[in-house]
């Protein structure tokens, strides 16, 4: 049976969003941080090009993957790098240690805001979620990935309506003022760069994809369903320019202001969801390439399994890893990291890969296995 169009052309977006969105994305953050101070409209210019940027990484990406059949970034990256693939599994290794270390903090803390609870029922909420979710495969994956993408968007969608009824005006006035827009195009080629690697992360959800259209199609998607919230967010954000830009948490302070506290009990559970569906992404990734491994010598993943490593792999990123420093370590080089993550995923993809799927080997036929 053919896939349907949701499966094909939206849900990789989805998944990408998801995999973006996490703890920075989801309160303002991030957008503050590398959008705010090139302005209202040099932020919203570095947005359109981070955008851009997603979809033709996303669109390269998928491409690749079809021709090669690689539905986990293990197969992809053999196909990639050859003997050198066991590069991206240590900056991806390096790269979730501090995804799952900030998402265990951030939904302590949402609980600790929410319900008074000690921080640590958070986080081991999340932990059990992520854990749940991620044993069961593809398909209880991907649902995740399409019931909690509506609840953001619908959730984004009534903040910016909110937003924009209450002050309007003033983020009108800040897109109107004389503006010299300078540093976009860095921000947004930061940016993306920051993000890109969610583009070989979702490659288990490539399984429905049917052919080279598909790809381009979905990976076309998937930079503007990526970035649609965050450019909402962003413009709302204006009202409150230039001050924005060195607030901790955006979300928080735009929310108090608009003094709605449904609203803002709202928006909590809507960052806790999203930071379900990042960590739930990122750790999919992992069981997805351990499943493939294990079932080129004739052996399968059983859910268990799944759901073991996925709680060792949350216990080590989220207590371990922290206690001991790990985190700390790997973070104060992740400049380093975002710069490894482009040397052994675009660089390749955009030169070795380009050249493959422009001459494909004629053995090669774009199809995609179905995966578990």
């Amino acid at each position: 049976m053919t896939p349907s169009r949701f499966n094909r052309f939206l849900l990789p977006g989805f998944a990408f969003k998801a995999f973006v969105i996490g703890g920075g994305y989801a309160t303002g953050r991030e957008l503050a941080e590398f959008f705010a101070p090139s302005g209202p409209l040099g932020g919203v210019l570095g947005m359109l090009l981070g955008m851009l940027c997603w979809s033709a990484i996303c669109i390269v990406t998928f491409l690749f993957a079809q021709l090669m059949r690689a539905c986990d970034y293990g197969a992809f990256f053999r196909a990639l790098l050859g003997p050198a693939n066991g590069l991206f599994d240590l900056v991806y290794a390096a790269l979730v240690l501090i995804m799952l270390s900030v998402f265990g903090a951030a939904a302590g803390e949402i609980g600790h805001a929410l319900f008074g609870w000690p921080t640590i029922v958070g986080t081991l909420l999340l932990v059990s979620g992520i854990a749940l979710i991620a044993a069961f495969g593809n398909t209880s994956v991907e649902r995740l990935f399409k019931w909690v993408t509506y609840f953001l968007y619908g959730v984004y969608a009534l903040f910016a309506a909110l937003s924009l009824w209450r002050t309007g005006p003033q983020v009108a006035a800040a897109f109107a003022a004389p503006q010299h827009p300078v540093g976009w195009v860095a921000g947004g080629l930061t940016y993306a760069g920051y993000n890109v690697i969610a583009a070989v992360a979702i490659l288990p959800v490539l399984r429905h994809l049917t052919g080279p259209r598909d790809a381009v199609i979905a990976g076309a998607l998937a930079g503007l369903l990526g970035m649609l919230p965050a450019l909402l967010f962003f413009v709302c954000m204006m009202a409150w320019y230039p001050a924005i830009g060195a607030v901790a948490l955006p979300s928080e302070y735009m929310l108090a202001r608009l003094g709605v506290p449904v609203f803002h009990l709202l928006f909590q559970l809507m960052i806790f969801a999203a930071l379900l569906e990042s960590g739930t992404g990122a750790v999919h990734a992992v069981n997805q390439r351990l499943a493939a491994a294990l079932r080129a010598r004739g052996h399968d993943l059983p859910r268990l399994a799944r759901f073991l490593t996925s709680a060792a792999l949350l216990v080590i990123a989220i207590f371990v890893a922290s206690r001991f420093g790990l985190i700390a370590l790997i973070a104060r080089g992740y400049r380093l990291l975002s710069y490894a993550i482009i040397l052994v995923f675009v660089v390749p993809l955009l030169t070795r890969g380009l050249c493959r799927i422009r001459r494909p080997r004629p053995d090669l036929r774009p199809t995609l296995p179905a995966g578990s």
